[in-house]
């Protein structure tokens, strides 16, 4: 596969991650069932597996051995955004709580990507 084709892999998984992710957020603050339909609970991992593939596939691509900054950024908001993420769907203990942790999570994707396509870890200030 070219770099081209797995970075188009990548960016729409990342699109539908992102998707899914507000989506659950929403119907976890809400409380609704939805969230238990076993599709929901299976997609989005099947969704962020093809995403970390690809990431891995560009970083190697690219040569992070080299210890490209931005790249390194881009992990460590990862491990956030996940750990936040975990929060706003089924961690939080109070609907606000998960509330605040699904805008916060929204907000660290969003840094992420100005990462991404700036290619600098100031995102989009930078």
């Amino acid at each position: 596969m070219t770099y081209m084709a797995i970075k188009h892999l990548h960016m729409t998984a990342a699109g539908l991650s992102i998707l899914f992710f507000i989506i659950r957020a929403f119907w976890s603050v809400s409380g609704s069932a939805l969230l238990q339909n076993r599709f929901v609970r299976i997609a989005p991992h099947v969704i962020d597996t093809v995403l970390l593939v690809c990431g891995l596939a560009l970083a190697g691509m690219l040569g992070a051995a080299a210890g490209q900054p931005w790249l390194i950024t881009k992990i460590v908001l990862l491990v956030a955004y996940i750990v936040v993420g975990s929060y706003a769907i089924k961690r939080g203990k109070t609907a606000q709580s998960r509330a605040w942790a699904a805008v916060l999570a929204v907000a660290i994707f969003v840094y992420i990507v100005g990462v991404a396509l700036r290619h600098s870890p100031g995102s989009w200030f930078f």
